[in-house]
């Protein structure tokens, strides 16, 4: 769009620059790669991409909940069950409908929430997405890494070096990345299906030992009743508990950002692509049917075989309860095959989890201005997410246990924000129905996502710094950024062609700023002109064009403007709506000059009062100290003088 030097980059930035082709900018248009052909699947195939996140939570879900609710874990697992098909279940199938480019509930938001507050709760709720998916990388590797050292084959020297075999397996994700993902769903598929046949070898096999030994069972509901009197206290308190169980609802955010990857029909429609729809919501029902028949099963056998001190730190038991029964009863061979399985999905689910971070952040941050262009690349951000990663591993010491409360508040946010978000969507479509249902459950999160801060405040004050960290550098990078075009296209209609290409055959083109008061009449025009014909000394034979920029959303960075003609009686306008009148201005002179061959003159007025002011105007509001700020922008986006449209501010 502009003349520009090109400062030469190495082979290193060229590499790290390089577009992957496994994510495009979702702006369309001149600053916008075009993006690549999808490759997409069955929606069972997709199942199993997420399913690496939510399946994967087996290997050390039953021990959590073991933690959480002692011999009360199997009824605190049938509430969060109950939760999960009844309320996060519903919730997210609704999502799909209404978010299908994949977007998921923050997406909704957008739409729901303009201007500045909509796009701080935005930048909120990506830095508790990002504490979800980035604790779901290091949560699982160091799980991964557990399953390493309990082991029996494995050589002593590696024990106690879980934080070193967690960087490891982090380094690899990062390694993976920065290599190409193109091959991820059928290395899922391959995964999920063994990690999910083993575990019903070992569900199975626990099933079987418990019905061979009822005693074990009559000893559990006589502690239950011990410790909890009747089976209504024993309800009560598995209701209170079960927040505590919130990791075993880790998944559904990603199943619908996935939604991309599944096949659709050629008779769909962009609008409404009903085929992917319809394979979204069987995705996130087998998912969620699959993992809710699996939690109930495991956290029985588990609690009945298992003693309650081997759950706690230390224990062979801890954060990898089916290992154990898988080692204790099926061989230590057996054992070994289950751990590797559980360390690939483990280790996998963290490469779902950074697909999540490459979906979110370049579809939201580059778009709002709060975060540089390099942001688009995948490359970059891998590094950085892995950098954090390392940081996060190392601040929990790479414990499971301690990185479970962060985890869960994450995933109890975004689930919660979903669950507000389509009884919003509810309430404008006049379900009042459906209000009421989702308003239900939306009540029932807030209490279990409130219940997990109060009881593990520790995750609230990790998901604070992601937010704060998110909001800093969103803000830094918008200011940094301010001085750019900004512009993603500038289509002009036939008459304001027509208009500008009579004024460039006629000679010079000269342009003058006009704001919008009360209406459009004559006599304002009339004035205007007398007094810039006046002021900047325009020979009464050069004819003018008014231009006027109508600021809409300040919120918003790059638009596509587009530029309208108006006559008012002889006098002729340009309007055009944008985000900030001095980029929408530049963008506009550029586009003339590069239309007519010709460099216009754009004349100001100087803007009254405190120049700070006006600069933080500017900021925020897109208007303020507008002369010198679209110079200053000309001047970044042209370095060559000769070949910048001139700038003239009256005296």
């Amino acid at each position: 769009m502009t003349t520009t030097d090109v400062r030469p980059r190495s082979r290193f930035a060229d590499w790290l620059l390089e577009d992957a082709g496994e994510h495009h900018s979702q702006i369309q248009g001149p600053m916008a790669k075009k993006p690549p052909k999808e490759h997409q699947h069955s929606w069972w195939k997709v199942m199993c991409l997420t399913g690496v996140d939510y399946f994967s939570t087996l290997g050390y879900q039953p021990g959590i909940a073991a933690l959480a609710a002692g011999v009360l874990s199997p009824l605190a697992t049938i509430v969060l069950v109950a939760l999960t098909l009844l309320g996060a279940l519903p919730v997210y199938r609704r999502v799909a409908r209404e978010s299908h480019d994949g977007g998921g509930s923050i997406a909704m938001f957008a739409k729901f929430l303009p201007n500045w507050w909509g796009k701080i709760f935005i930048l909120v709720l990506l830095g508790f997405a990002a504490t979800d998916f980035t604790i779901t990388m290091t949560l699982s590797a160091a799980d991964g890494a557990a399953h390493i050292v309990e082991n029996p084959y494995m050589p002593g020297w590696l024990q106690d070096q879980n934080m070193t075999i967690t960087l490891v397996l982090l380094a690899l994700l990062a390694a993976v990345f920065l290599k190409g993902f193109s091959e991820a769903i059928s290395i899922a598929v391959t995964l999920v299906g063994v990690y999910l046949a083993l575990n019903l070898v070992v569900a199975g096999v626990g099933i079987a030992k418990v019905l061979q030994a009822p005693h074990l069972v009559t000893d559990w509901s006589h502690l239950l009743t011990a410790k909890h009197g009747n089976i209504f206290a024993m309800i009560g308190v598995a209701l209170l508990v079960f927040p505590k169980l919130a990791l075993g609802l880790s998944g559904f955010e990603t199943g619908v950002a996935v939604m991309p990857q599944i096949k659709g029909s050629p008779a769909d429609t962009k609008e409404y692509p009903r085929t992917r729809i319809i394979g979204t919501r069987k995705l996130l029902t087998t998912a969620a049917l699959i993992m809710s028949g699996f939690l109930i099963v495991t956290s029985f056998i588990t609690t009945i075989l298992i003693p309650e001190k081997e759950f706690e730190e230390g224990g062979q038991a801890n954060g990898r309860a089916l290992a154990y029964l898988a080692h204790e009863y099926l061989g230590n061979a057996f054992g070994t095959v289950y751990d590797v399985s559980t360390i690939a999905i483990l280790w996998f689910a963290g490469a779902s989890a950074m697909a999540g971070l490459l979906n979110l952040v370049p579809r939201y941050l580059p778009r709002f201005g709060m975060a540089p262009e390099w942001a688009r690349q995948i490359r970059p951000l891998v590094l950085v997410f892995a950098l954090i990663a390392f940081g996060i591993t190392w601040y929990f010491d790479a414990s499971v246990d301690a990185q479970g409360a962060a985890y869960a508040t994450g995933v109890l946010v975004l689930i919660t924000s979903a669950a507000m978000a389509v009884t919003i969507s509810a309430w404008r479509k006049q379900q009042y129905t459906r209000v009421l249902g989702f308003g239900l459950v939306s009540l029932i999160f807030v209490y279990t996502t409130i219940d997990n801060i109060i009881e593990k405040p520790a995750g609230l004050h990790l998901a604070i710094l992601f937010v704060v960290a998110t909001l800093v550098v969103s803000f830094a990078s918008r200011i940094r950024r301010a001085f750019e075009l900004r512009a993603v296209e500038v289509i002009f209609d036939e008459k304001a062609c027509a208009m500008i290409d009579q004024l460039a055959e006629r000679g010079e083109i000269r342009i003058v700023t006009h704001d919008i008061t009360d209406g459009r009449s004559p006599e304002e025009y009339a004035e205007k002109e007398a007094d810039q014909r006046r002021e900047s000394h325009i020979p009464e034979s050069e004819p003018i064009l008014f231009l006027e920029v109508i600021v809409k959303d300040p919120s918003e960075f790059s638009t596509t403007l587009h530029v309208t003609e108006v006559d008012v009686d002889e006098y002729h306008i340009l309007t055009v709506e944008a985000a900030a009148v001095p980029n929408c201005i530049a963008s506009i002179l550029i586009a003339i000059r590069d239309r007519t061959g010709e460099c216009p003159h754009v004349y100001f007025e100087w803007t009254e009062g405190n120049p700070l002011t006006n600069l933080m105007r500017f900021m925020f509001f897109g208007e303020g100290e507008v002369a010198p700020v679209t110079r200053e922008i000309l001047r970044r986006a042209i370095p060559r003088r000769s070949q910048r449209p001139h700038v003239h501010v009256d005296s």
